[in-house]
C-alpha cells in the first residue's frame, strides 16, 4: 500500500512538463556556475563582440562559431594595430581570451612555463584530458626534440621513397587520359602513409587498416573539440566520456593492428640491450616508435614500455602531423593552381626542383632541399596567406597570483588565456605588401636582393653579417612575431624541419611527374569558431607526364 502511494506521488510530481523545467533549470544553472567561475578582466582591457553583460555573453556564445574570426579581425584593426591588448569572446567552455599585440609578444613568450603554460593551453583547446585517453603530448614532444633533428638526414631517403610510391598509388600512371581527383581525399591517401613512415616504419605505414584508424582518430579530435567547446565545463565529466567513445574505438582498432609491430620492436630492442649475440649486428629502425622506447629507457619510465601505452603516445603526434600537413598541402595547391598562369609559378618551381633533383643524382639530401629557395618561398607564402586557424600560439596563466603587464598595467588572473593573432598579423599591409595576394616568390625576391648586397660587401663588413642573418630568417622553418604558422618561441613546432622537407619532396615529385590543370577560381574556405574548414569538395584534373 505504502509503495503504491509513493509511486503515485512520484508520478504526479514528475510530469513531463516538470521534468523539462528541471532540466532547463539545471542547464541554465550550469551555464551560470561556469560563467561565474571563469577569470574576469578589468575595464582597462577593451572587449570586442556583443558585450560582457548577461545578454552580451549569451549572444557571444550563440554567435561564437560564425563570428569569432570577425571579432578578432575587428580587434586587430581597433587595438592590435595600435599596440594595445584587448579581449575577445570565446566559446561557452572557455574563458574570454586576451589578444596580445606585436609589441607584447616577446614579453609573453619569455615568461616561464610555471607562469604561462603552453601545455595547459593545448589541453584546454583540444580537451586533452578526455580526448587522448589519459595521456598528454609532453613525452612525445620531448622525444621529438631529443631524436628527430639528429636523425633527419638519415630519414630523407625513406621519406622520398614513401612519397614517390604514395603519389603514384594515389594519382595513377595513366599518361593518356586526364582524370579527376578530389584533392582533399587524395592528400589523405598520401600524407598519413608518409607521416607514418617516420612514426612506425615501412611495413605498418602501408597498412590501410592502421592508417584509416589514425585518420579517423584525428577526425574525432577535430569534431569532438567543436562539440565540447559548446558545453559548459561543469558538463564535461558527464558528456565527454560518451563523446570520446569514438576516440577509444579508433585507438583500439589502431592498436590491434599495430600491436605485433610494437611488441616485436620492444622484444628486439630488449634483446639488443641485453647483449644477445644474435642481435649483435641488428640496428633498431630510426623512427618515432624506437625513439619513444629509447627515451622511456633513458628516463627509467618502465610503465611506458607496453604496446598499449606506446600506441597512445603516438596519438598526439598522429593528430598534429596528419591534418596540419594535409591542410597545408591542400591550401598550397589551391593557391598555386588558382594563380594567374602567366606568372609561371608552377613552371619555375618545376624547373628549380627538377634541376636540383638531377644534380643530386635523384636522391634528395638536406642540403639540396635547403637550396630550393623559390620552392620554399612558394610554400611559406601559402602558409602566410592561407591560414587554418585564427591563432596557433596560446598560453594559459597558471601562476596563482596571475600576471600584470609591466607597461599597460592590465592584469590577467589565474586561468586566463593569452593568444597571438596569426590571421591578422599575416594579413597586415604594414608587414606584408599586398597581404591578401598570393605572391609565390615574395620571400625568394627578398633573398635574391640580399644576396646581391652580400656579394657587394667585403668580408668582416658588419652590414654583410646582418644581411646573411636576414637571409637565414627568410626560410619557411624560421618563426617570428610576424610569421606564426609553426607558432613561435621555445614551444614552436619541433617537427617543422621534417615537414619542410616532406612538403618540398611532395611538390617536386608531383610537378616532375604529373601535369595538373589550373583552376579558374580559388574555392573559399569556411570559418567555424577559431578554425578554417578547407573546401574539401574541390577537384583537380591530373595526368601523368609523358617522357
Amino acid at each position: 500500500m505504502a509503495a503504491g502511494l509513493s509511486a503515485q506521488l512520484i508520478e504526479s510530481l514528475l510530469t513531463p512538463g516538470r521534468i523539462a523545467g528541471l532540466l532547463f533549470l539545471f542547464v541554465l544553472s550550469s551555464f551560470i556556475v561556469d560563467f561565474t567561475s571563469k577569470p574576469r578582466y578589468g575595464k582597462s582591457l577593451p572587449l570586442v563582440g556583443s558585450g560582457d553583460g548577461v545578454v552580451g555573453t549569451v549572444k557571444n556564445w550563440i554567435f561564437y562559431m560564425p563570428r569569432f574570426n570577425i571579432w578578432v579581425a575587428e580587434g586587430y584593426q581597433k587595438y592590435t594595430k595600435h599596440g594595445r591588448a584587448y579581449v575577445t569572446p570565446s566559446s561557452p567552455s572557455r574563458p574570454n581570451e586576451i589578444v596580445i599585440p606585436q609589441s607584447h609578444v616577446n614579453w609573453m613568450l619569455e615568461l616561464p612555463d610555471r607562469v604561462l603554460s603552453t601545455k595547459e593551453a593545448h589541453q584546454d583547446v583540444l580537451f586533452g584530458d578526455y580526448q587522448f585517453l589519459g595521456t598528454d603530448d609532453q613525452f612525445p614532444i620531448k622525444t621529438i626534440h631529443k631524436h628527430l633533428a639528429r636523425n633527419i638526414i638519415s630519414l630523407i631517403p625513406g621519406v622520398q621513397e614513401e612519397i614517390h610510391a604514395a603519389i603514384d598509388a594515389a594519382f595513377g600512371t595513366d599518361k593518356e587520359n586526364w582524370k579527376t581527383f578530389n584533392l582533399w581525399e587524395t592528400w589523405l591517401k598520401i600524407i598519413p602513409r608518409v607521416t607514418n613512415r617516420i612514426l612506425v616504419g615501412a611495413n605498418l605505414c602501408r597498412n590501410e587498416e592502421f592508417l584509416q584508424s589514425q585518420v579517423a582518430f584525428a577526425d574525432d579530435i577535430v569534431r569532438n573539440s567543436f562539440i565540447l567547446c559548446m558545453f559548459p565545463r561543469i558538463f564535461h565529466p558527464l558528456v565527454a566520456p560518451l563523446i570520446v567513445l569514438s576516440n577509444r574505438y579508433h585507438w583500439h582498432k589502431g592498436h590491434k593492428t599495430a600491436q605485433p609491430t610494437i611488441a616485436k620492436r620492444l622484444h628486439d630492442m630488449a634483446r639488443k640491450d641485453s647483449g644477445d649475440p644474435a642481435y649483435q649486428d641488428w640496428q633498431a629502425p630510426e623512427d618515432m616508435l624506437t625513439w619513444l622506447i629509447r627515451q622511456a629507457k633513458i628516463e627509467g619510465l618502465h610503465d611506458e614500455l607496453t604496446s598499449q601505452q606506446l600506441s597512445k603516445r603516438l596519438l598526439p603526434v598522429e593528430f598534429a602531423a596528419i591534418h596540419t600537413t594535409v591542410i597545408t598541402l591542400h591550401h598550397l595547391f589551391l593557391d598555386l593552381l588558382s594563380a594567374d598562369p602567366s606568372l609561371g609559378y608552377l613552371e619555375t618551381i618545376h624547373e628549380e626542383t627538377s634541376q636540383a633533383y638531377r644534380s643530386a643524382n635523384e636522391q634528395w639530401t638536406k642540403e639540396s632541399l635547403m637550396n630550393l629557395h623559390r620552392t620554399d618561398s612558394a610554400i611559406k607564402e601559402s602558409m602566410r596567406l592561407s591560414n587554418f586557424a585564427t591563432a596557433l600560439t596560446h598560453r594559459k596563466v597558471i601562476a596563482p597570483e596571475g600576471i600584470t603587464h609591466p607597461n599597460e598595467g592590465w592584469h590577467a588572473p589565474y586561468g586566463a588565456v593569452l593568444m597571438i593573432d596569426l590571421a591578422g598579423t599575416h594579413h597586415d599591409g604594414d608587414i606584408y605588401e599586398n597581404p591578401n595576394q598570393y605572391d609565390a616568390f615574395r620571400f625568394a625576391r627578398q633573398r635574391e636582393e640580399l644576396q646581391k648586397k652580400v656579394a657587394s660587401k667585403v668580408d668582416g663588413d658588419h652590414q654583410k653579417e646582418e644581411d646573411v642573418l636576414k637571409m637565414k630568417r627568410l626560410g619557411m622553418v624560421t618563426t617570428s612575431g610576424e610569421y606564426l604558422p609553426f607558432s613561435h618561441g621555445r614551444h614552436a613546432c619541433p617537427g617543422r624541419f621534417f615537414v619542410a622537407h616532406e612538403l618540398k619532396i611532395t611538390l617536386a615529385y608531383l610537378l616532375d611527374n604529373y601535369e595538373i590543370k589550373p583552376i579558374k577560381e580559388r574555392p573559399k574556405p569556411m570559418w567555424l569558431g577559431a578554425t578554417i574548414i578547407p573546401p574539401v569538395d574541390t577537384t583537380i584534373e591530373v595526368r601523368r607526364r609523358r617522357r
